[in-house]
Protein backbone atom coordinates (compact mmCIF):
# COMPACT_ATOMS: atom_id res chain seq x y z
CA UNK A 1 0.00 0.00 0.00
CA UNK A 2 1.22 3.27 -0.51
CA UNK A 3 0.16 6.96 0.29
CA UNK A 4 0.27 9.16 -2.83
CA UNK A 5 -1.09 12.81 -2.25
CA UNK A 6 -3.32 11.78 1.12
CA UNK A 7 -4.68 9.12 -1.08
CA UNK A 8 -4.33 5.18 -0.19
CA UNK A 9 -3.28 3.62 -3.38
CA UNK A 10 -3.23 -0.36 -3.62
CA UNK A 11 -0.81 -1.08 -6.30
CA UNK A 12 1.29 -3.02 -6.68
CA UNK A 13 4.68 -2.44 -9.41
CA UNK A 14 7.56 -4.77 -10.33
CA UNK A 15 9.77 -2.94 -12.17
CA UNK A 16 12.87 -1.39 -10.67
CA UNK A 17 11.94 2.08 -11.53
CA UNK A 18 9.31 2.24 -10.18
CA UNK A 19 9.66 0.19 -7.18
CA UNK A 20 12.58 2.91 -6.34
CA UNK A 21 10.33 5.87 -6.98
CA UNK A 22 7.73 4.56 -4.78
CA UNK A 23 9.45 3.53 -2.34
CA UNK A 24 9.06 6.73 0.20
CA UNK A 25 5.40 6.56 -0.21
CA UNK A 26 5.19 3.24 1.41
CA UNK A 27 2.63 3.28 3.83
CA UNK A 28 0.83 0.66 6.62
CA UNK A 29 -0.17 -2.52 4.20
CA UNK A 30 -3.44 -2.55 6.56
CA UNK A 31 -4.45 0.76 5.78
CA UNK A 32 -8.14 0.94 3.85
CA UNK A 33 -7.83 1.24 0.37
CA UNK A 34 -9.09 4.58 -2.12
CA UNK A 35 -7.61 3.96 -4.87
CA UNK A 36 -6.94 0.44 -6.45
CA UNK A 37 -4.69 0.72 -9.58
CA UNK A 38 -3.61 -2.69 -11.24
CA UNK A 39 -1.96 -3.32 -15.00
CA UNK A 40 -2.13 -6.34 -16.46
CA UNK A 41 0.96 -8.18 -18.24
CA UNK A 42 -1.15 -7.71 -21.23
CA UNK A 43 -2.04 -4.14 -20.92
CA UNK A 44 1.59 -3.10 -20.83
CA UNK A 45 2.51 -5.42 -23.75
CA UNK A 46 -0.03 -3.46 -25.68
CA UNK A 47 1.05 -0.45 -24.52
CA UNK A 48 4.63 -1.28 -25.56
CA UNK A 49 3.92 -2.48 -28.72
CA UNK A 50 2.47 0.91 -29.47
CA UNK A 51 4.95 2.94 -28.02
CA UNK A 52 8.10 0.70 -29.32
CA UNK A 53 10.67 3.60 -28.28
CA UNK A 54 9.27 2.79 -24.80
CA UNK A 55 10.20 -0.48 -22.56
CA UNK A 56 7.83 -2.48 -20.48
CA UNK A 57 9.70 -0.69 -17.18
CA UNK A 58 8.41 2.71 -18.88
CA UNK A 59 4.85 1.55 -19.49
CA UNK A 60 4.41 0.56 -15.49
CA UNK A 61 5.98 3.96 -15.10
CA UNK A 62 3.79 5.85 -17.59
CA UNK A 63 0.36 4.42 -17.10
CA UNK A 64 0.37 4.23 -13.29
CA UNK A 65 0.76 7.63 -13.34
CA UNK A 66 -1.74 7.98 -16.19
CA UNK A 67 -4.70 6.31 -14.00
CA UNK A 68 -3.51 7.69 -10.69
CA UNK A 69 -4.19 11.22 -11.83
CA UNK A 70 -7.42 10.04 -13.80
CA UNK A 71 -8.89 9.10 -10.60
CA UNK A 72 -7.79 12.29 -8.93
CA UNK A 73 -10.77 14.63 -9.42
CA UNK A 74 -12.85 11.95 -7.11
CA UNK A 75 -10.78 13.58 -3.98
CA UNK A 76 -10.56 17.20 -5.14
CA UNK A 77 -6.92 17.10 -6.96
CA UNK A 78 -5.42 17.13 -10.18
CA UNK A 79 -2.09 16.91 -11.47
CA UNK A 80 -0.49 19.76 -13.17
CA UNK A 81 2.60 19.15 -15.98
CA UNK A 82 5.15 21.18 -13.60
CA UNK A 83 8.10 21.78 -11.67
CA UNK A 84 6.99 22.53 -8.24
CA UNK A 85 9.48 23.85 -5.68
CA UNK A 86 8.99 24.78 -1.91
CA UNK A 87 10.73 27.50 -0.51
CA UNK A 88 9.90 29.02 3.02
CA UNK A 89 7.25 26.02 3.53
CA UNK A 90 5.01 27.02 0.49
CA UNK A 91 5.39 25.53 -2.98
CA UNK A 92 5.29 27.54 -6.15
CA UNK A 93 4.95 25.78 -9.45
CA UNK A 94 5.91 26.44 -13.26
CA UNK A 95 4.57 25.10 -15.45
CA UNK A 96 4.89 25.04 -19.05
CA UNK A 97 4.96 22.54 -22.32
CA UNK A 98 8.09 20.12 -22.44
CA UNK A 99 11.01 21.87 -23.16
CA UNK A 100 10.10 25.45 -22.23
CA UNK A 101 12.71 24.78 -19.69
CA UNK A 102 10.24 25.02 -15.95
CA UNK A 103 12.93 22.65 -14.70
CA UNK A 104 15.89 24.69 -15.21
CA UNK A 105 13.85 27.42 -13.86
CA UNK A 106 13.62 25.93 -10.82
CA UNK A 107 16.98 24.56 -10.45
CA UNK A 108 17.54 28.66 -10.49
CA UNK A 109 15.74 28.69 -6.86
CA UNK A 110 17.90 26.16 -5.63
CA UNK A 111 20.26 28.36 -6.23
CA UNK A 112 19.53 31.45 -5.17
CA UNK A 113 17.41 30.79 -2.06
CA UNK A 114 18.82 28.63 0.56
CA UNK A 115 16.79 26.17 1.48
CA UNK A 116 14.67 25.80 -1.42
CA UNK A 117 13.97 22.23 -2.64
CA UNK A 118 12.44 20.51 -5.42
CA UNK A 119 9.16 18.90 -4.06
CA UNK A 120 8.14 17.09 -7.58
CA UNK A 121 9.96 17.77 -10.80
CA UNK A 122 7.26 17.09 -13.75
CA UNK A 123 3.91 15.36 -12.47
CA UNK A 124 2.84 17.16 -8.68
CA UNK A 125 -0.73 16.91 -7.32
CA UNK A 126 -3.08 19.77 -6.79
CA UNK A 127 -5.13 18.47 -4.04
CA UNK A 128 -8.43 20.95 -2.13
CA UNK A 129 -8.31 19.81 1.25
CA UNK A 130 -9.73 21.82 4.82
CA UNK A 131 -6.79 24.26 4.68
CA UNK A 132 -6.92 25.60 1.15
CA UNK A 133 -4.95 24.22 -2.03
CA UNK A 134 -2.33 22.03 -0.99
CA UNK A 135 0.83 20.75 -3.29
CA UNK A 136 2.20 17.13 -2.91
CA UNK A 137 5.20 15.18 -4.38
CA UNK A 138 4.43 11.66 -6.18
CA UNK A 139 6.62 9.01 -7.67
CA UNK A 140 5.45 10.44 -10.76
CA UNK A 141 8.18 12.65 -11.70
CA UNK A 142 9.06 12.32 -14.91
CA UNK A 143 12.44 11.25 -16.52
CA UNK A 144 13.97 12.61 -12.61
CA UNK A 145 13.57 10.99 -9.39
CA UNK A 146 13.10 14.39 -7.90
CA UNK A 147 10.35 13.95 -5.30
CA UNK A 148 9.34 14.12 -1.91
CA UNK A 149 6.22 12.80 -0.21
CA UNK A 150 5.16 15.38 1.23
CA UNK A 151 2.37 18.30 0.72
CA UNK A 152 2.86 21.89 1.42
CA UNK A 153 0.46 25.06 1.30
CA UNK A 154 0.52 26.05 -2.85
CA UNK A 155 1.18 29.72 -3.19
CA UNK A 156 0.79 30.26 -6.53
CA UNK A 157 1.83 29.22 -10.25
CA UNK A 158 3.18 30.14 -13.01
CA UNK A 159 2.43 30.01 -16.80
CA UNK A 160 6.30 30.15 -18.18
CA UNK A 161 7.46 30.98 -21.15
CA UNK A 162 11.12 31.87 -22.51
CA UNK A 163 11.63 35.75 -22.73
CA UNK A 164 14.72 37.96 -23.44
CA UNK A 165 13.69 39.88 -20.25
CA UNK A 166 12.62 38.70 -16.35
CA UNK A 167 9.08 40.01 -15.81
CA UNK A 168 5.99 38.71 -14.22
CA UNK A 169 2.30 39.79 -14.19
CA UNK A 170 -1.15 38.15 -12.83
CA UNK A 171 -3.10 36.21 -15.49
CA UNK A 172 -6.44 37.13 -16.17
CA UNK A 173 -9.07 34.33 -15.11
CA UNK A 174 -9.77 32.62 -18.10
CA UNK A 175 -5.91 32.95 -19.61
CA UNK A 176 -5.00 30.84 -16.16
CA UNK A 177 -8.16 28.32 -16.39
CA UNK A 178 -6.62 27.55 -19.97
CA UNK A 179 -3.07 28.16 -19.28
CA UNK A 180 -3.95 25.02 -16.40
CA UNK A 181 -6.54 23.20 -18.30
CA UNK A 182 -3.97 22.66 -20.86
CA UNK A 183 -1.41 20.98 -18.54
CA UNK A 184 -3.54 18.24 -16.90
CA UNK A 185 -4.85 15.02 -17.58
CA UNK A 186 -8.40 15.43 -18.75
CA UNK A 187 -10.57 12.33 -17.81
CA UNK A 188 -12.22 10.51 -20.36
CA UNK A 189 -15.67 10.35 -17.84
CA UNK A 190 -18.37 13.26 -18.27
CA UNK A 191 -18.91 13.12 -14.66
CA UNK A 192 -15.18 13.40 -13.98
CA UNK A 193 -14.08 16.01 -16.59
CA UNK A 194 -16.99 18.03 -14.78
CA UNK A 195 -15.55 17.64 -11.25
CA UNK A 196 -11.79 18.42 -12.81
CA UNK A 197 -13.57 21.99 -14.19
CA UNK A 198 -15.54 22.59 -10.65
CA UNK A 199 -11.97 22.23 -8.67
CA UNK A 200 -10.11 24.27 -11.80
CA UNK A 201 -12.10 27.08 -10.68
CA UNK A 202 -11.88 27.03 -7.67
CA UNK A 203 -8.16 26.72 -7.91
CA UNK A 204 -7.91 29.93 -9.69
CA UNK A 205 -10.51 31.44 -7.48
CA UNK A 206 -8.44 30.76 -4.69
CA UNK A 207 -4.80 30.76 -5.93
CA UNK A 208 -2.98 33.37 -7.96
CA UNK A 209 -2.15 32.43 -11.35
CA UNK A 210 0.74 34.59 -12.82
CA UNK A 211 2.37 34.15 -16.17
CA UNK A 212 5.91 34.84 -16.01
CA UNK A 213 8.87 35.83 -18.81
CA UNK A 214 11.76 34.72 -18.09
CA UNK A 215 15.21 33.79 -19.23
CA UNK A 216 17.97 31.44 -18.17
CA UNK A 217 19.46 34.52 -15.63
CA UNK A 218 19.74 33.72 -11.81
CA UNK A 219 17.68 37.15 -11.46
CA UNK A 220 14.58 35.35 -13.22
CA UNK A 221 13.91 33.67 -9.88
CA UNK A 222 14.36 36.67 -7.97
CA UNK A 223 11.96 38.21 -10.09
CA UNK A 224 9.34 35.34 -9.54
CA UNK A 225 9.52 35.04 -6.19
CA UNK A 226 8.99 38.78 -5.59
CA UNK A 227 6.03 38.70 -8.02
CA UNK A 228 4.55 35.63 -6.27
CA UNK A 229 4.96 36.85 -2.48
CA UNK A 230 4.80 40.78 -3.03
CA UNK A 231 1.23 40.94 -1.13
CA UNK A 232 2.13 38.35 1.15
Amino acid sequence: MYNIAGINVDMTPKYPRTLRQSEAYLTDADSKAEIRIRLSDEFLEQRQKENPHLTLEDCEYIWLGSEFYELMPEFGGLLLHSSAVVYGGEGFLFSAPCGTGKSTHTQLWLKRFEGAYILNDDKPAIKYTKDGFYVYGTPFSGKTDLNVNEGVPLRGVCILERGEKNSIRRAEPEEALFGILNQTVRPVSEERMDKLLKILDKLVTDVPVYRLYCNMDIEAAEVAYKGMTENK
